[in-house]
């Protein structure tokens, strides 16, 4: 393994220990057993092997959802059973591959101010929708808008998840509980009703 393939596995690491601000020069030469001007020879910063970094560790978290949707997968699976088991794996993820799914959320905040970072996310996006509205919708077509909205509806449910889970783990909703609210919402779309949310709101 050369300097430059050093420097990307220990400032990966970093990444995933100390987090992209807190990461110095000098934790990333001592992760990579390398020296600072590997630093400047094979990217110029500091800043650009950590951007670098970060949009390898946001490939690996693709990777990682890829496999949590698998886990939903199967053609005796209900569409609840498949959400279910899609919020299910997402939920074991936390646990497995905490620092990846801290990276991931790490790079949202960061990708309006790296335009290679942003078109990466922009690109996992859009070939994460079809996959995940299948889940809801399977007799679309890949292009399908419902299909495609409804994958953009559950990215948001996945990623609200993900920061609940980093937040504050306790009050989190398990797999079960998404399910139950999504039943008892969609039972309710069509129905008018007297009550005024906000004269249920907390005080």
């Amino acid at each position: 393994m050369g300097h430059r393939e050093q420097l990307l596995a220990g400032a990966r690491k970093c990444l995933y220990e100390r987090g992209y601000a807190n990461t110095t020069a000098r934790d990333l030469v001592s992760a990579s057993n390398t020296n600072l001007a590997s630093i400047g020879y094979h990217f110029g910063s500091k800043e650009a092997l950590l951007n670098a970094a970060l949009v390898t560790a946001f490939e690996e978290w693709g990777a990682e959802l890829d496999r949590v949707m698998s886990t939903a997968e199967g053609p005796d699976l209900t569409t609840a059973g498949r959400l279910e088991a899609m919020w299910s794996g997402v939920l074991e993820s936390f646990s497995s591959h905490r620092p990846l799914w801290v990276a991931g959320i790490e790079a949202f905040a960061l990708a309006e101010r790296m335009p290679d970072l942003r078109e990466k996310l922009a690109t996992a996006y859009q070939r994460a929708r079809p996959s995940l509205g299948a889940l809801a919708v399977p007799d679309h077509d890949a292009d399908h808008p419902t299909r495609l909205a409804a994958g953009s509806f559950l990215l948001a449910v996945m990623i609200g998840l993900t920061v609940q889970n980093l937040l504050d783990p306790p009050s989190a909703p398990t797999a079960g509980d998404l399910l139950s609210a999504l039943r008892a919402m969609t039972e309710k779309l069509d129905e008018p009703s007297d009550v005024n949310p906000a004269d249920n709101a907390r005080p």
